[in-house]
Parts: C-alpha cells; sequence; structure tokens
C-alpha cells in the first residue's frame, strides 16, 4: 500500500487564515478516522502541518474541539472563503475532502497561523496567539464585536467570533 498525502487549502477568514490537513495511510477501509468523520463532527487539530497533520475527531463539546464539518465528500471542492479544508489523497486521487468551520469557544485560546490553522492553546502559554472574548451563534454580524477589534465571521452556520490578543487581555 503506498502513502496517503494531505493537501491544505487556506481560507481567508478577516484577517486569519485557517486551514487544517491530514495524512495516514488510505484505501477504502483504511481511511484516517478524521477522513471518515461526517458532517457535524468536529476535529482537533493535535499538530498541525502542511503536509502531515495530527487531527482526529473528537467531541464537539471539548475545549479541543477546534474544527466542524460542514461538507464531505470523496471530491475535491471548493469550500468558500469563509471554511478550511481537509483533504486526504491517495496515488494522486482524493479520497476524502472536508470543508471545515471553525468551532472556537468563548475564553479559550488558540495557536493560529498561516499553514496549520488553529489549534487549542493554553491561555497562560506563549503559543496562544487568539483568544475569544465572545461567540455569538445565530448571527453574523462584526458590529457586535469591539470597534477595531478582529473578528471572524461564518455564513453557514452563522456565527460571529471576537477576538483577542492574549496578552494584550490581562490572561
Amino acid at each position: 500500500m503506498g502513502r496517503a498525502r494531505a493537501r491544505l487549502v487556506p481560507a481567508l477568514l478577516a484577517v486569519l487564515l485557517p486551514a487544517a490537513a491530514g495524512c495516514s495511510m488510505v484505501g477504502d477501509a483504511s481511511r484516517s478516522d478524521t477522513a471518515r468523520a461526517q458532517v457535524g463532527d468536529c476535529i482537533d487539530v493535535a499538530e498541525g502541518s502542511i503536509t502531515a497533520s495530527k487531527t482526529e475527531p473528537i467531541d464537539c463539546a471539548a475545549d479541543r474541539a477546534v474544527y466542524t464539518i460542514v461538507s464531505a465528500s470523496d471530491t475535491a471542492r471548493n469550500c468558500g472563503p469563509e471554511y478550511s479544508s481537509y483533504e486526504e489523497t491517495f496515488r494522486g486521487g482524493t479520497t476524502a475532502f472536508l470543508c471545515l468551520a471553525p468551532n472556537l469557544k468563548q475564553g479559550n485560546c488558540y495557536r493560529q497561523d498561516r499553514q496549520t490553522g488553529f489549534a487549542y492553546a493554553d491561555c497562560t502559554s506563549p503559543e496562544a496567539t487568539v483568544r475569544v472574548v465572545a461567540r455569538i451563534d445565530g448571527r453574523s454580524d462584526q458590529s457586535l464585536c469591539a470597534p477595531n477589534g478582529t473578528f471572524l465571521l461564518l455564513s453557514r452556520p452563522e456565527t460571529t467570533f471576537c477576538l483577542a490578543n492574549p496578552e494584550t487581555e490581562g490572561h
């Protein structure tokens, strides 16, 4: 069996660039647990990398449940500018393609960068780059956040995330 490869497709969200990717040995029956996850399931990014991230499905209530799957298929497609994607390939063909929405929790901190997207981080850790000061489900409206503040908006499901630098928030 050959090695599976994962490809990262970053998404633009306000001023952030989240994305997730994965790598595993795949065939029809041996796709990774992440690749077998269903719409509505959540994903933990234990270790981010453009080609070999370590991800796994996790209970959506868990702090480490950083992404929610909003669509799943066996062919690559455009998820849209608000979402990140996860793709597993085997011998040049896509075997799993997931569109992912951030599932950030109010009060939690995350490590975020252009290549690996969001991963949970302790707010006292120097790795923490963003803290969620508010999460408003059912509305996608930047005016719900502080003027000149950083925000992340989703249209499906409608969600507003108001974000801050953990260092400037006293955490």
